[in-house]
């Protein structure tokens, strides 16, 4: 008996901690390069927004909205229910607030009918899988938050869009990596569309540690020779 209850103590003091405090992603794609990769293990702090369904396992349908919400920033990575299943988790960097314009022109973000201010840093010489040269530029923010993206140059289909107006109570998302993500760019059916404040689940926060895809828990070498340990406890912007 007195084992029962430890492990039912120890199971409920984890669940507590994982609705109140942290929560533990591991990232499924390129989407988010370069700041965040395939393999990548973070952890995402729920207090950050304040807490809906969602910061619960399965989101039950206990209360609507947010209790304790908080305002996320412009700029944020943050995790959030993917809003045409409200089930899917999906990591994005927070581009548009409530009440902002948001639009891509010729391959430039333009928030509020002004271009975001970007200086190229890097046009690699490696290619991605397409054949497709890899650019990484920094860009400004309104606020002044400085990020690094990064893309595969003019000319692809998210380089150009309509005129996207964030409505009070949503958020637009978008991933570092450009043209290689499916994003608020792309309507709700196909892609993320624009975000409830409801679907916030928390800011991503750290990176506490990496494998390189192939890695299994299931194959105890991969552990050592997929590892990426310059990555390990790395903060995120």
């Amino acid at each position: 008996m007195e084992i029962v209850k430890t492990i039912f103590f120890a199971l409920l003091i984890a669940f507590v901690l994982r609705v109140v405090l942290f929560q533990p992603f591991t990232i499924p794609s390129a989407s988010m390069e370069p700041n965040l990769y395939e393999g990548d293990y973070i952890v995402v702090s729920k207090w950050s927004y304040g807490y809906s369904k969602h910061s619960i396992p399965f989101s039950p349908p206990i209360f609507n909205g947010r209790i304790l919400a908080q305002a996320p920033q412009r700029g944020d990575i943050v995790v959030f229910k993917l809003p045409r299943d409200n089930r899917t988790d999906y990591i994005k960097r927070l581009i548009g607030l409530p009440g902002d314009r948001i639009q891509m022109i010729g391959n430039v973000l333009h928030i509020n009918g002004a271009p975001v201010r970007d200086v190229v840093v890097s046009g690699q010489d490696v290619t991605n899988m397409y054949g497709l040269p890899i650019i990484q530029a920094d860009e400004t923010l309104p606020g002044g938050k400085v990020i690094r993206i990064q893309d595969f140059g003019p000319g692809n289909d998210l380089d150009d869009t309509p005129v996207f107006e964030v409505p009070a109570g949503h958020y637009f998302m978008m991933g570092d990596n450009r043209d290689n993500s499916i994003d608020s760019r792309v309507e709700q059916s196909q892609g993320v569309g624009l975000v409830p404040a409801e679907n916030l689940i928390g800011k991503a926060e750290i990176i506490l540690f990496s494998w390189t895809p192939g890695a299994s828990l299931w194959n105890p070498v991969s552990w050592f020779s997929k590892v990426r340990p310059s990555r390990f406890f790395t903060v995120l912007d």
